[in-house]
């Protein structure tokens, strides 16, 4: 049983999940923040709780007392827009989850879990699983990848076991204002029309606290080595989920489905086949999509 974690990039939807229920289960969990982080608010406030400030530049000078279990990596340079394909920055998060590793090693931890993307497999048409081949479009998913590679082999030669989640779509309390469940959420509260694609796409969304109990079930249980898509299990049309929404805030709105064109490469089929992360760990999601838009409005 892991007693202490570390959590890095823990202020966001994802992260702040894993804190919510690491503390709930009694796990001590430090966060490492950036310097002067706005998003500290985002973490409740628990005697179990540390908050360390330090720039994902500086890891590999950050020295920190005590042992810990876990060392859970989520922080991440620039992931959205135009800066997703800026070869410097992404190049430099390759050389962050490399620093992440060094930093749990010497933190005595004993597995380091980091986070992927949906966007390491490219456009598919099928299921994701942890065998189906790569083929990054973005040079956000080619450094993800590369992370992930590179630090399970790192992991290998200190002695660490490593697990590699591939994030699909998480939304809940403190996601991004640029997610699209976040964008809906404003417009059918100030009861305008949202304009949107056709949103003809197979879609897996999965509440942010159930992919925080997944992230520690891997820590717990995960295969050394194993890349695990991480999403409902569920597809659905992407029409489905904006329609729900709409029924919960503001049933009277109308939704624009085809004002927008889909994005270059748009990819139409995004589930996560959730098999063997659950042989592997026991893990299943509980809050369906309706209980999850509720919670956060």
């Amino acid at each position: 049983m892991i007693k202490s974690i570390i959590v890095t990039g823990a202020t966001g939807a994802v992260g702040s999940a894993v804190v919510r229920r690491a503390l709930v289960k009694g796990i001590r969990v430090t966060c490492i923040v950036h310097q002067g982080s706005k998003r500290i608010g985002n973490l409740p406030q628990d005697d179990n709780l540390k908050i360390v400030e330090c720039n994902l530049s500086d890891y590999n000078n950050l020295q920190m007392e005590g042992q810990y279990g876990a060392f859970i990596h989520l922080s991440w340079e620039k992931t959205f827009g135009a800066s997703r394909d800026d070869a410097e920055v992404q190049t430099r998060n390759i050389q962050y989850t490399l620093d992440a590793v060094q930093l749990a090693h010497r933190c005595g931890c004993t597995v380091f879990v980091g986070a992927g993307s949906q966007a390491e497999y490219g456009v598919q048409s099928v299921d994701l699983t942890p065998e189906l081949p790569v083929k990054p479009e973005s040079g956000y998913g080619i450094a993800k990848y590369a992370s992930g590679k590179l630090s399970a082999m790192l992991c290998k030669s200190l002695g660490m076991r490593q697990c590699w989640v591939r994030i699909l779509s998480v939304y809940g309390p403190n996601d991004g204002e640029n997610s699209l469940i976040s964008y809906l959420i404003r417009e059918f509260k100030a009861g305008n029309s949202p304009q949107l694609t056709k949103c003809e796409q197979m879609w897996d969304y999965l509440y942010a606290d159930d992919a925080g109990e997944a992230i520690l079930a891997v820590a717990e249980k995960g295969v050394d080595g194993k890349a695990y898509p991480l999403g409902s299990g569920n597809g659905r049309r992407l029409s489905d989920y904006v329609n729900n929404i709409r029924e919960v805030i503001n049933p009277d709105v109308q939704v624009l489905f085809g004002a927008k064109d889909y994005y270059p490469h748009q990819p139409m089929h995004l589930v996560a086949d959730i098999t063997e992360l659950t042989k592997d760990t026991g893990w299943l999601p509980q809050s369906s999509f309706q209980e999850g838009i509720k919670n956060i409005v």
